[in-house]
C-alpha cells in the first residue's frame, strides 16, 4: 500500500490532470527535490518559490481569487506564523464580498512531533488554525484519507488548511487508493524519484480515481461500548493500539477519527458519547486553549446528562517547545503508555 507521502503525491497528480490544479509551489517543492518529504516529486506543475512564507500565501491567494486552484506548501508549520494576517484575509474574503470572491486554495504544511525536530520543526498548529475563521481544516491519519481529503480540499470553494502529521508520512496505509497497483514496490518504481541524477527521470502515474471523501465527516475506526476516544492525525494510530491493548482488560473503546477539524462531525461524536457515557479527546497540541477543549465543551453542553465520567483531554505539555532529545520529546506529547493509562482511568471512574 502507498505511504502517506506517496498518497499526497498521487492526489496532487490527480488534481493536475483532472481538477484544474496549475500551480503547486513552495520552498523546495519543485525539482530536483520534490519537497523535503517527497510529497511533490514528479509533478508537472510543481515549482520552487523563494524562501518567503508571506510571498507563498499571498501568491496562492491571488491565484485563487483570479480563478485558479493553487496548492501551496509551507515547509513546516513552525514558519507559518508570520502569515497569520494573510491567512485571516484568505478566510474572510468570501464573507466580506457577500459570496462574490471565492478563494479555492489549499495550503499544506507538516505538523507535530515524532521526528526529533526540536523547537523549530515540531509545532502543532491546529488549535491556532481553528481560531482563523473562514478556513476548512483537515488532518489525515492514514494514506487513504490523505489521498481522499486532498482531492476534496482541492475541489472545495473555500480555503483549506491541509495539516500533514509528519511522523506518519512514511507509514503505509491499509486501504488501497483507487488505481494504486497491488504491489507497493511497483508503485515505488513508478512514482519515486531515484537517488542521484534525476534530470532524465519521469514518473509513470497509475490511472487514479476519486473516492469522493466529503469534508466534515468523521470515521469510526473501531466500534465500542465503554468509552469514546476522539482523535486525529499522528495520535490516531496510537489510540487504536491503546484500544486493542485495553480490549484484553475488558475495556471496549470506540475510536473516532475526526479527519476534518472544521467543520467537524458533531453527530458522530454526540451519538458515540451518548452510547458510551465516557469520552477522551487525544491530540499532541499544547493543552492550554487546545482544540480538544472545544470538542469537550460541546460534548458537555449537548450530552451532559449522558455522561458517566468527566470528559477528559489528553494533550501535549504546556511548554514553549519540543526538546531535541528523545526523552524530552516523549515527555512533551502523549505516548502509547499515557494514552492507555488515561483511558483506563476514565473507564474505571464511577
Amino acid at each position: 500500500m502507498a505511504t502517506m507521502a506517496q498518497a499526497i503525491r498521487l492526489a496532487l497528480h490527480y488534481g493536475e490532470e483532472n481538477l484544474g490544479v496549475k500551480d503547486i509551489f513552495g520552498e523546495d517543492v519543485g525539482p530536483p527535490l520534490g519537497g523535503v518529504f517527497t510529497c511533490t516529486q514528479g509533478l508537472k506543475n510543481a515549482w520552487n518559490s523563494p524562501l518567503d512564507e508571506r510571498g507563498i500565501i499571498g501568491c496562492a491567494m491571488g491565484l485563487a481569487i483570479a480563478g485558479q486552484r493553487p496548492v501551496a506548501e509551507i515547509q513546516f508549520s513552525d514558519y507559518i506564523f508570520n502569515t497569520i494576517d494573510l491567512l485571516k484575509m484568505c478566510g474572510n474574503t468570501l464573507w466580506c464580498s457577500n459570496g462574490i470572491w471565492q478563494v479555492p486554495m489549499v495550503v499544506m504544511t507538516p505538523v507535530g512531533a515524532g521526528i526529533h525536530g526540536s523547537i523549530y520543526h515540531s509545532h502543532s498548529f491546529e488549535s491556532i488554525m481553528t481560531h482563523i475563521q473562514g478556513w476548512k481544516i483537515v488532518m489525515p491519519s492514514c494514506a487513504y484519507d490523505a489521498y481522499g481529503l486532498m482531492l476534496s480540499a482541492i475541489q472545495d470553494p473555500n480555503p483549506v488548511m491541509y495539516l500533514i502529521p509528519k511522523a506518519l508520512l512514511r507509514s503505509q496505509g491499509e486501504e488501497k487508493i483507487p488505481g494504486e497497483p497491488e504491489n507497493p514496490k511497483e508503485l515505488s518504481k513508478m512514482i519515486d524519484a531515484p537517488l542521484g541524477d534525476r534530470s532524465q527521470w519521469k514518473p509513470k502515474w497509475p490511472d487514479l480515481g476519486d473516492p469522493k471523501m466529503p469534508l466534515g465527516k468523521a470515521k469510526i475506526r473501531l466500534e465500542g461500548e465503554h468509552i469514546s476516544v476522539i482523535s486525529y492525525g499522528r495520535m490516531l494510530p496510537l489510540c487504536m493500539e491503546a484500544a486493542r491493548q485495553l480490549a484484553d482488560e475488558g475495556v471496549d473503546c470506540e475510536v473516532i477519527d475526526l479527519r476534518t477539524l472544521f467543520p467537524y462531525d458533531q453527530k458522530t461524536i454526540f451519538d458515540s458519547v451518548k452510547k458510551t457515557g465516557r469520552v477522551v479527546v487525544v491530540n499532541e497540541d499544547t493543552e492550554v486553549t487546545n482544540y480538544g477543549e472545544h470538542i469537550l465543551r460541546r460534548i458537555t453542553e449537548d450530552c451532559f446528562y449522558y455522561l458517566e465520567a468527566p470528559p477528559t483531554l489528553l494533550a501535549g505539555a504546556n511548554v514553549p517547545g519540543i526538546g531535541l532529545s528523545e526523552p524530552l520529546e516523549q515527555a512533551s506529547v502523549p505516548q502509547l503508555s499515557s494514552i492507555i493509562n488515561t483511558l483506563r482511568k476514565v473507564a474505571e471512574t464511577a
